[in-house]
């Protein structure tokens, strides 16, 4: 893997999404759409104006992204999404499952925090210390004991389907309804701060498939959701880890990925995030805990019309379980809490937005975007370990320890705080682009395929040398826009 990140062509947003269309795109989309109603997979808007399209411009152009604009590659992985929607009973799931047993769920995997970077894209944490040998434990015991069940998925996966519906169906959508840059361009990706600080090697090797799992069902039917994922307190092992951990991801997928050394966690995300947005273990001011539900930021409070909400430490926020949006007959959207309580249907309003933004209910000009005007995420080297680094580790075939070593990234206040940071100015360089494509799912070599193997075995590597500097000379990002 080489250290600088390059690509030959870039998504970065808004370019490549709804109103930002190159002519080529715009004619791809058209070509894409055409494909999908021919097969039964997708119903325009009448010409009425009284009914919808089965799904929305951005929607598509998600599978198209992940396909490089080739409409027949993404109406594949489509019409296998929709069969396999079909065939799981999806969208019934979102609306029956068990509160409890969604949030047992939402608590072992990426959260969201209530807040936007400064595109209004959603900020999610995922603090994987937590999820340890006895938390695992403890929720696959509660698997067992599951009402949410069906006999073509394992349980554990239903629960997954539930929480990626929940970012396309609530959160998003959320995101897209205030008030943001770009209004016209619905919102339909997330940014992941990912902190694996105080995380033994073997901790790592036990969520192996707790991690892949999620990794692999969005590849595969939630395409192009991620934007970006911010690794923070990565350990003075994590270049070996790194080698085989790379590989439980698609190579779209490691190519979003950024790894802060302990100096560059807070200058990173505040060039994508403002500092009260930040939780304050990384520098900013965001008062958040893990395992909190949402703590909004005022922005969107301000549009927003509670009804009967949840609460936590005296402020409104969300109840536990899923939500879904109804719209009003004045064009207000409610927020309606779904789910299943105890075997009971849940449904109660908990806010309403009086006056959503709209993005696609008029017809809107498309202004395509220069990509050199939109730079993408980073410049410098080594924002990933390279292979060097990984093959100088000194490595044996000891089975993995639980216990971190001595040289684990700095606790978090040891970290730069706000006041002290630099400025940086946006497009003060120039960036380079990634590299990277998205597979439903990759194949992989012969090659990496006897290492799985070995792995499997627990023939896992031990560093027993320590890395002073992960990610030393990872560059700090232009700020978004």
């Amino acid at each position: 893997m080489a250290a600088d990140l390059t690509r030959i062509e870039s998504f970065q947003y808004p370019s490549g999404h709804f109103a930002h269309l190159s002519d080529n795109q715009q004619a791809q989309l058209q070509e894409f759409k055409q494909l999908c109603q021919d097969g039964g997979y997708y119903t325009p808007a009448g010409v009425d104006g009284k009914s919808e399209a089965s799904h929305d411009d951005e929607t598509l152009l998600r599978f198209l992204r992940a396909r490089r604009f080739v409409p027949q590659e993404a109406y594949k992985q489509f019409q296998d999404t929709e069969e396999w929607r079909k065939e799981n009973g999806i969208d019934n799931l979102f609306l029956t499952i068990e509160t409890e047993e969604f949030e047992q769920t939402r608590r072992l995997y990426p959260q969201w925090i209530g807040r936007r970077d400064k595109r209004g894209i959603p900020v999610y944490l995922f603090e994987v210390a937590p999820l340890n040998s006895k938390n695992i434990s403890q929720y696959e015991k509660d698997l067992a004991k599951a009402k949410t069940t069906s006999p073509k998925v394992p349980t554990k996966n239903l629960r997954l389907f539930a929480l990626y519906e929940s970012l396309t169906k609530f959160v998003q959508p959320l995101c897209s309804s205030v008030k943001r840059s770009h209004p016209e361009t619905p919102i339909s990706q997330s940014n992941n701060i990912v902190d694996i600080g105080g995380v033994g090697l073997k901790q790592f090797w036990n969520l192996k498939n707790h991690m892949q799992d999620a990794s692999q069902l969005a590849t595969a039917h939630y395409p192009e959701t991620l934007d970006r994922i911010f690794i923070i307190g990565a350990p003075a092992f994590f270049p070996t880890v790194w080698g085989w951990v790379k590989r439980w991801f698609d190579p779209i997928t490691v190519s979003k990925i950024f790894i802060l050394s302990p100096q560059n966690v807070f200058p990173t995300l505040s060039q994508y995030i403002e500092p009260e947005n930040i939780p304050k273990k990384y520098g900013g001011q965001l008062d958040f805990t893990w395992g909190d539900m949402p703590h909004l930021e005022p922005e969107i409070e301000s549009q927003i019309k509670w009804e009967k909400p949840a609460t936590q430490n005296g402020k409104n926020t969300f109840p536990i379980g899923p939500i879904m949006w109804e719209k009003g007959e004045g064009g207000e959207l409610k927020a309606v809490a779904v789910g299943n309580e105890n075997g009971q249907p849940r449904r109660r309003t908990v806010f309403t937005i009086p006056n959503p933004v709209t993005a696609q209910s008029q017809a809107v000009a498309n202004t395509p975007v220069e990509e050199a005007k939109e730079p993408l995420t980073t410049v410098g080297t080594d924002t990933q370990p390279s292979d060097a680094a990984v093959e100088a580790a000194d490595i044996d075939q000891t089975p993995p320890s639980d216990t971190p070593t001595s040289t684990a990234t700095p606790q978090p206040e040891s970290q730069p705080q706000p006041q002290s940071q630099p400025t940086i100015a946006a497009n003060s360089v120039d960036l380079p682009i990634r590299e990277g494509t998205s597979e439903t799912a990759v194949e992989k070599t012969p090659e990496q395929k006897e290492v799985d193997a070995k792995l499997d075995a627990k023939e896992t590597p031990v560093v027993e040398t320590a890395l002073t500097e992960q990610a030393g000379s990872n560059g700090t990002p232009a700020a978004s826009k």
